[in-house]
């Protein structure tokens, strides 16, 4: 069995986000699902810490941390049409973010196997120098600029299976060769990026992987993706670290997608990436929560997600 770590805090329910689909709803759910499951007492559990200043620097422009700051010590207000914030929401943010760099810290240190973060704010859509999509700080971005400055890794491979692109994220890496990022999604949908011609630029170009995917897509193209195409990439660019954007929110009973994926496709998938994992990068892999926006399938498919990084 696998040590698996699962990083989570009080505080993230503290981002208030009022009548919002992405409110602190979500992540009651998945403590009360784990609190009464069959693997809780399995987990390692630990607590984030706040990101620095120069950690949230190591992937955002300078000054925007601190915008952040000041519109939140202003109380609720939105950070752009889809974020919403309040007084709290700084400091959630950066504990967000400070849950992948502990992450890592754990994983690289040999402490866990893997980790998940149940997190919010989420981080995916977070751009250099703007908020976006729900996300204040690109949290993953971060997590593996972090694995590579900070702890010494060459290579760093992210797959993201939110049901909407990942465009913060891919922008982050789009012209590195030392971070691949790879993305299956929902298309044409916001936020309108990932095309499958989007395969990077510069010393990036071939480090980028997007499946398009269709609308109504299901259980079937997401596990064949993942089996014969992302899985040989894993292989062919050998990573030291695996980073998961896991958004849940392609799951069939979703509200804001259309897509047809189930929560025992979650753990499947889950499972062949760990078997990558233990054979690329001695199974060092964090997953950090981005979307997933019906509660019982959140929780549900988070269950079936850590009960796979346990085995």
């Amino acid at each position: 069995m696998n040590k698996t770590g699962y990083i989570y805090h009080p505080l993230y329910l503290e981002h208030d986000t009022g009548e919002h689909p992405e409110n602190f709803g979500r992540l009651v759910a998945i403590e009360k699902y784990l609190k009464n499951s069959d693997i809780d007492a399995q987990l390692q559990r630990h607590d984030p810490r706040p990101a620095t200043l120069d950690e949230i620097g190591l992937n955002h422009a300078a000054g925007y941390a601190e915008s952040v700051q000041r519109q939140c010590e202003g109380g609720a207000s939105s950070l752009d049409p889809d974020t919403a914030v309040c007084a709290r929401s700084y400091e959630a943010a950066l504990l967000s973010t400070g849950a992948g760099l502990k992450a890592v810290d754990l994983v690289v240190d040999g402490v866990c196997d893997n980790v998940f973060c149940a997190v919010r704010p989420p981080g995916h859509h977070a751009e250099h120098d703007r908020s976006m999509g729900f996300c204040v700080f690109n949290n993953v971005a971060i997590a593996a600029d972090y694995a590579i400055e900070k702890k010494g890794l060459d290579r760093v491979f992210i797959f993201d299976w939110d049901v909407h692109h990942g465009n913060g994220t891919q922008n982050s890496f789009y012209a590195r060769s030392n971070v691949y990022y790879s993305s299956a999604h929902q298309y044409p949908f916001y936020p309108g990026t990932g095309a499958s011609e989007e395969t990077g630029t510069g010393d990036g170009l071939g480090t980028t992987l997007n499946f398009a995917l269709r609308p109504f897509s299901g259980d079937e193209d997401y596990l064949s993706l993942v089996k014969d195409k992302l899985i040989p990439e894993m292989i062919r660019f050998k990573p030291d670290l695996i980073i998961l954007s896991a958004g849940f929110d392609a799951h069939a009973d979703d509200p804001l997608a259309q897509m047809n994926v189930s929560t025992e496709c979650y753990g499947a998938m889950t499972k062949m990436i760990v078997t990558a994992a233990n054979e690329i990068c001695d199974g060092r892999l964090i997953s950090m929560l981005e979307g997933g926006y019906d509660p019982n399938a959140l929780a549900s498919s988070v269950h079936a997600h850590l009960k796979n990084l346990l085995s």
